[in-house]
């Protein structure tokens, strides 16, 4: 199966930016009202630009990191499988993305494993996000 042909291009420009490690216009692929889920908080957080910063950081964040296998529902959602280092713990995870109608990115939820990995991340991620969660209003 494949993606709707607006998630599609969106994914493709996606995995543009990853390869080239520049994330810096990612706002634009996300619907104002997108949704990160990280694997480390509850709570979710909302809105292109937060969405935006997490992703950011993430990439920074970890080494090596690649996409392995995707996996879609033949319309609006896809799941890509990633392998990455953050410090010297390896991690593997998935990237569950949703994408509207205009194929933005409406929810984008991350799990990782180890526990080990995921602790690591979610340290080196808290870190850098402090000062820009402190930032928002």
């Amino acid at each position: 199966m494949t993606l709707e042909a607006n998630a599609r291009e969106t994914l493709e420009r996606w995995h543009r930016m990853v390869a080239a490690g520049d994330l810096s216009q990612v706002a634009s692929l996300c619907a104002p009202e997108a949704v990160f889920r990280s694997p480390v908080a509850h709570t979710p957080y909302r809105g292109a630009e937060l969405v935006a910063a997490f992703l950011q950081q993430a990439v920074q964040t970890s080494s090596d990191f690649r996409y392995h296998r995707t996996f879609t529902d033949g319309e609006s959602s896809v799941v890509l499988e990633f392998g990455a280092k953050v410090g010297d713990k390896e991690i593997k995870g998935i990237d569950m993305i949703r994408f509207d109608e205009a194929g933005r990115i409406v929810d984008f939820e991350v799990m990782v494993r180890p526990a080990s990995g995921l602790q690591a991340l979610g340290a080196e991620m808290a870190r850098r996000m402090a000062p820009i969660l402190a930032a928002k209003p």
